[in-house]
């Protein structure tokens, strides 16, 4: 199974997260919101072989992108070929930032656009917005992480080559459905989005992609283990140009 979007480091035993998912033979996609978190999190998480340490500049972070910050993404790049993560928030809580967030996605890009990475992206009523920008940039692959946004949207987006993450939340929203109807299954990742998603009252883990693709499976009318191998597989054509830039 493969966690593609969980804030390993945000939940209040990390280590204990990150060997469940070891154990329990998920990838796991661990994202960051700085790139301090990622400097932070680099020793604790890397002797781990499930878990992928992940460069982040959160839009809802758009304050604290300092140039010393900035600075540390330009520094830790080298470290990972997994970015996230980073997108614009144009809801509510990022409106007095929009600005702010623009030129920080600006700068991202323009740092991860030299080769392939997993790139998950933050994109919350500002779908077009990003869409526009990853395509100003030449960005590859994206994966948009809890995508919300038109329906109308979608074909472009998979038109573009890029993909969907899937997390507990959307499958039990009548809007989450109705998006994930719409989505070729060959552009379907899983994600959970933890510890910010919950499963009943406890923060989803990244085992808990199971649950995701039980409803895949039964949307696709395939059984579940059809559905794990479809999600590796469109996980696995991601990676393969990312390998084989990188030479892993």
């Amino acid at each position: 199974m493969i966690d593609t979007h969980c804030h390993v480091d945000r939940y209040i035993n990390p280590q204990q997260i990150a060997q469940e998912a070891e154990n329990q033979g998920v990838t796991t996609i661990a994202v960051t919101t700085l790139p301090e978190f990622f400097e932070q999190s680099f020793s604790l998480f890397r002797s781990y072989k499930r878990v992928r340490l992940a460069l982040g500049l959160h839009p809802l972070e758009a304050s604290s992108h300092i140039a010393v910050q900035r600075q540390k993404f330009i520094q830790l790049l080298p470290k990972t070929s997994y970015i996230g993560e980073i997108g614009l928030d144009f809801s509510p809580a990022g409106r007095a930032t929009m600005e702010k967030q623009i030129e920080s996605f600006r700068f991202v890009l323009n740092q991860v656009r030299d080769r392939p990475r997993f790139i998950t992206i933050h994109s919350r009523n500002a779908e077009a917005k990003v869409f526009e920008l990853l395509k100003e940039y030449k960005i590859p692959i994206v994966a948009f992480h809890w995508y919300s946004g038109s329906l109308r949207l979608i074909e472009k987006i998979v038109g573009a080559g890029y993909y969907f993450s899937v997390n507990p939340a959307m499958i039990i929203s009548k809007k989450g459905q109705n998006i994930i109807a719409q989505i070729p299954k060959e552009r379907v990742l899983t994600e959970t989005d933890g510890p910010y998603v919950k499963i009943g009252n406890e923060p989803a883990r990244p085992r808990d992609v199971q649950v995701v693709i039980s409803f895949l499976s039964s949307l696709w009318k395939i059984n579940q283990p059809e559905a794990t191998q479809q999600i590796y597989t469109n996980f696995n054509n991601i990676l393969d140009p990312i390998r084989r830039n990188w030479g892993k």
